[in-house]
């Protein structure tokens, strides 16, 4: 049984820091492709960055430069490193898993926005930054 677990959200200023983790259990960490997605209230869920099995991650431009990726494999932990928060940064933020190779992986969640081919997720966690 896959599990994905977030943890780490909270309220900040705007110009503060979050740093949010996502332990995964049951979970082939082989050929996967983890992504960070968020949605804000009355708006579609969008991703925000993804990491493919060599731990290498892209962003959407929005965040690039405030948000870091990365992976722990021996902790089979997520984790999303944000800075330079703005009040446009507030959303429900989800760590998912699938089963998509490196290209595949950064495209589906950056260049097209889209989940597709993400079968696990999280419970979310909420991130609100104020003004």
């Amino acid at each position: 049984q896959v599990q994905l677990v977030e943890s780490g959200g909270g309220s900040v200023q705007a110009g503060g820091s979050l740093s949010l983790s996502c332990a995964a259990s049951g979970y082939g960490w082989g050929n996967s492709c983890m992504g960070w997605f968020r949605q804000a209230p009355g708006k579609e869920r969008e991703g925000v960055t993804a990491i493919d099995s060599d731990g290498y991650a892209t962003y959407i431009d929005s965040v690039k430069g405030r948000f870091t990726a990365s992976k722990d494999n021996a902790k089979n932990t997520l984790y999303l490193q944000m800075n330079s928060l703005k009040p446009e940064d507030t959303a429900m933020y989800y760590c998912a898993a699938g089963h998509l190779e490196a290209i595949k992986c950064h495209m589906t969640v950056v260049a097209a926005g889209t989940s597709e081919g993400f079968g696990y997720w999280g419970q979310g966690t909420q991130v609100t930054v104020s003004s």
